[in-house]
């Protein structure tokens, strides 16, 4: 069975061809028009949500989908500023795409996350264990692409240039205020958190969160992995 895509979307002009689109690459589209309908479910194997909705906004309908399940979440807005980012993945999305977005963009970020996750199950995903990343973590600069074992992580481009910097020397410390200066801006005065809500998404797409070491009031580093070791584990 291909992957089963909940989208959930007012705009008939923007879900329409939107769905013909998907369908064409393979992949089963139910749309609903409301946050209402797109709660009741069945989410499928991935959500496809719209901020913009008639009867309820975007983000509790994010909060109240991972209320209740693990389906990873993509978050589809005209509304790209850094604010609403920063809370739909605070509140659990698995990615976000501001429109406008090709098609062809959207399968890959699909299918990398249904990757990621797996298949959608019942129980809710925090308090399950984490799964060890299935091999070696690869950052290429030059191609801008990373790979854990034989998969390759779909980023974002902040989110590669944080986990570039740590990989420049892993194993060293990053204090918050230099990947502020360096993966930001130095004039950077925005929330410190989005930092953190960058880490949280970076461990979650990796696959491991041991992959990203927290110094408590300090900073963050790269783990050290050898052949001998294995994957990290944990995020201490």
């Amino acid at each position: 069975m291909g992957v089963r895509v909940l989208l959930i979307e007012d705009d008939e002009t923007i879900a329409e061809p939107l769905g013909e689109g998907l369908r064409g690459y393979g992949l089963t589209v139910r749309h609903v028009p409301t946050g209402a309908e797109g709660l009741r479910g069945p989410y499928g194997d991935v959500v496809l949500l719209d901020l913009g909705l008639p009867d309820m906004d975007g983000i509790d309908v994010c909060r109240g989908i991972r209320r209740t399940s693990d389906v990873p979440v993509i978050i589809l807005s005209a509304r790209g500023e850094e604010a609403d980012r920063v809370l739909g993945l605070e509140l659990g999305a698995d990615d976000y795409l501001a429109k406008p977005f090709s098609v062809r963009e959207l399968v890959a970020r699909i299918r990398a996350v249904h990757r990621r996750r797996g298949p959608a199950r019942e129980t809710p995903y925090e308090g399950e264990p984490e799964r060890a990343a299935p091999g070696p973590l690869v950052v290429d600069r030059r191609t801008r692409q990373v790979w854990v074992g034989e998969e390759q992580v779909a980023l974002t481009p902040k989110e590669f240039e944080l986990l570039a910097l740590l990989a420049e020397d892993a194993g060293a410390v990053y204090s918050r205020q230099q990947i502020l200066d360096r993966v930001w801006d130095e004039h950077y005065d925005g929330p410190t958190r989005t930092l953190d809500v960058h880490v949280a998404t970076l461990r979650r797409k990796l696959g491991e969160p041991g992959w990203i070491r927290t110094l408590r009031g300090v900073g963050f580093r790269l783990a050290v992995q050898t052949p001998e070791q294995g994957p990290p584990r944990g995020a201490a």
